[in-house]
C-alpha cells in the first residue's frame, strides 16, 4: 500500500477569490475533487479558472496529486494554499484518488472534474440549482467543448461487446458490428438540451455526497479507463444521469493520456473487460473477446507504424507523432500488460 507523504493543507484565510468560502469553518456548498498526474500547466489553468472568477457558490477544491514529476503538487501548495492537498507516494490510479479526495471533502455536493478542464463562472451555482431543483437526479454532466472550439462526445450509451469489437482491425473490413460501434461512439450524441442519458464522461460530473456513497463510490480496481462508465453504471441502477446541454466545461482531452501513454492504454484496455465481467458478459464471450484483441494488437501496431511513416513523408510530423505515440502503447500493452489483461 502506497504512503500518502502529506497531511491536507491548511486552508489560509484572505486567499479565497470570489465565488469560494470567505470563512473556513463554513461547510461549502460543493467540494470539487480534482485527481492529478503530470498535468502542471494544465492543473494551474484549472484552478485559476475555479478561484479567479465568480462561482456563485461555496466550494472547496481538493487535489490528490498521484506522484507527479513535473513539480505538480509543490505548484498547488505554493500557489493556491486554500486547496487540501495530498501526495501519494506513488501513481494510485484515477479512482483511488478521487476516493482520497471524496473521503477529504466536506461538501454536501462533489464534482469530480479533471486537471485538464477550465470551469466558466457561475457554472458550480448551475449545477447546485439544477441539482437542488431535481433531487431524484442521481449524476449531472456538462457539455463538454475542446480548446479548439468544437463539442466533444460528452455522454454515451453503455457499451457492449460487439460495440468494441468492430474496433478489432481483423473484424472491422467485414462491416460486423458497424451499427452497435457507432451507436455507442457518436449518433446518440446531441449537444443541445437537458436529457436522461445511460453514461456521462468523467471529466466532469456533478453528484449529491450520499448518492456518491450509495453507488459504493469509485470502483478501485480501475487504474485509468472505465471508471466513469463503471461510477455511471452504479449510479444509474437506482437514480437518472442527466446531461445539461446548458452548462459547458471546456476539456482539453487526452492531454495527461497522450504523455503517459504506456500506462493509459493499456489500463483502458483492462479497464474495459473489468466493466464488461462486472456487467454480467458471458465468461466465453470474454474469452473471445480477448484472444481477439490480443491477436489484434500487432496488427494495429504494424499499421500505426506504417501509417506514421506515410504521414512524415507527406510532410504531416504531428499527425504521424500521433501514429507512433498509438504504436508505442500498443507495444507496452504487449509487452508489459498482457497477462493483467487477461487476468482481468
Amino acid at each position: 500500500m502506497s504512503q500518502v507523504l502529506a497531511v491536507p493543507t491548511t486552508r489560509a484565510p484572505g486567499l479565497h477569490a470570489p465565488g469560494s468560502p470567505a470563512d473556513p469553518p463554513a461547510a461549502p456548498d460543493v467540494s470539487v475533487c480534482i485527481a492529478n498526474w503530470n498535468c502542471r500547466d494544465l492543473l494551474r489553468r484549472c484552478l485559476q479558472s475555479l478561484y479567479g472568477q465568480n462561482q456563485g457558490v461555496r466550494f472547496e477544491v481538493v487535489v490528490v496529486d498521484n506522484a507527479s514529476a513535473d513539480g505538480a503538487a509543490d505548484l498547488v501548495a505554493a500557489e493556491f494554499p486554500q486547496v487540501t492537498l495530498v501526495r501519494n507516494a506513488e501513481n494510485r490510479g484515477f479512482s483511488v484518488a478521487n476516493n482520497q479526495a471524496a473521503a477529504l471533502a466536506r461538501g454536501r455536493y462533489f464534482f469530480f472534474l479533471n486537471n485538464d478542464t477550465v470551469v466558466p463562472p457561475n457554472t458550480l451555482r448551475q449545477f447546485l440549482d439544477f441539482a437542488e431543483a431535481n433531487p431524484a437526479v442521481g449524476m449531472v454532466g456538462p457539455r463538454l467543448r475542446g480548446g479548439d472550439g468544437t463539442f466533444q462526445i460528452s455522454y454515451r450509451r453503455r457499451p457492449t461487446l460487439g460495440a468494441l469489437l468492430h474496433r478489432v482491425s481483423l473484424l472491422r473490413w467485414t462491416g460486423l458490428f458497424r451499427r452497435a460501434y457507432y451507436d455507442y461512439r457518436r449518433d446518440s450524441f446531441d449537444p443541445e438540451g437537458v436529457r436522461p442519458v445511460e453514461v456521462l464522461m468523467g471529466a466532469a460530473v456533478f453528484l449529491p455526497r450520499a448518492v456518491f456513497e450509495d453507488s459504493g463510490r469509485w470502483d478501485e480496481q480501475y487504474r485509468f479507463g472505465g471508471e466513469d462508465i463503471d461510477l455511471s453504471t452504479q449510479v444509474g441502477r437506482r437514480r437518472p444521469l442527466v446531461y445539461h446541454g446548458d452548462v459547458e466545461v471546456v476539456h482539453y482531452g487526452r492531454v495527461s493520456s497522450r504523455k503517459n501513454i504506456g500506462f493509459a492504454a493499456p489500463n483502458v484496455a483492462v479497464g474495459y473487460v473489468r466493466y464488461f465481467r462486472k456487467a454480467g458478459a458471458a465468461p466465453p464471450a470474454l474469452v473471445v473477446y480477448k484472444a481477439l484483441v490480443t491477436l489484434d494488437a500487432p496488427v494495429q501496431m504494424a499499421a500505426k507504424v506504417v501509417q506514421g511513416v506515410v504521414r512524415r513523408l507527406r510532410g504531416r510530423p504531428d499527425r504521424a507523432a500521433k501514429s507512433w505515440l498509438a504504436a508505442r502503447g500498443l507495444w507496452h500493452f504487449m509487452t508489459r500488460e498482457l497477462v493483467r489483461f487477461w487476468k482481468a
